[in-house]
């Protein structure tokens, strides 16, 4: 959730696109993980497999998947306020998010550092396990998204108000939290703890 509610170049494109359009087209942006992740969740995966015994990569990957959520903590943090630069161009929402999504950095950063990890811990706990995180994980990623969509769309202002702020600010420390978690294994992997 907090990821789905945190500014990025997605978020902006499901605001942008509703404001400019409506909430379907919002809405149709904010499915874009959903194909465009496949194969690079497949991708993290089989490299994180291979390196399965090697506890130093793996220590190193948690420490810097720590780094990187705390980044986004930060981010969230030091938020002021949402701007948003329309242009009226015409609508080709799947095809933006797409775009969107395969050029950012965040999908293949979170998977190959957070992400694929935490598949592989649940998958060792219980196969089902993996499949129920990738299935909360995005209906939680994709699911805030469309609230944003049809927020934005019932009230244009409340991406400008001091409760979206909020919310994005306490998104961060749940962020931390994690990051803490993940220096924790990192340390496990490392054999410090």
């Amino acid at each position: 959730m907090a990821a789905g509610i945190s500014p990025g170049p997605l978020l902006t494109l499901v605001i942008s696109e509703t404001l400019k359009h409506s909430r379907k087209e919002g809405i149709i942006i904010a499915s874009a993980p959903v194909l465009t992740d496949v194969p690079i969740i497949l991708l993290s995966v089989f490299i994180l497999k291979k390196l399965a015994g090697f506890n130093f990569v793996l220590g190193t990957i948690s420490i810097l998947g720590a780094f990187f959520i705390a980044y986004l903590a930060y981010e969230s943090f030091t938020i002021k306020s949402i701007e948003l630069n329309l242009q009226n161009n015409k609508i080709q929402s799947l095809g933006k998010g797409i775009i969107t999504n395969i050029s950012s950095p965040h999908p293949y950063l979170f998977w190959m550092t957070v992400g694929a990890p935490a598949i592989l811990k649940a998958f060792r706990i219980n196969p089902m396990s993996s499949l129920l995180f990738i299935l909360g994980f995005y209906l939680f990623l994709v699911g805030s998204k469309i609230i944003a969509a049809l927020i934005v769309d019932k009230s244009k202002s409340f991406l400008q108000s001091n409760t979206y702020i909020y919310i994005i600010r306490t998104s961060g420390f749940v962020l931390l939290v994690f990051s803490i978690l993940f220096i924790r294994d990192g340390l496990k992997l490392f054999g410090i703890i």
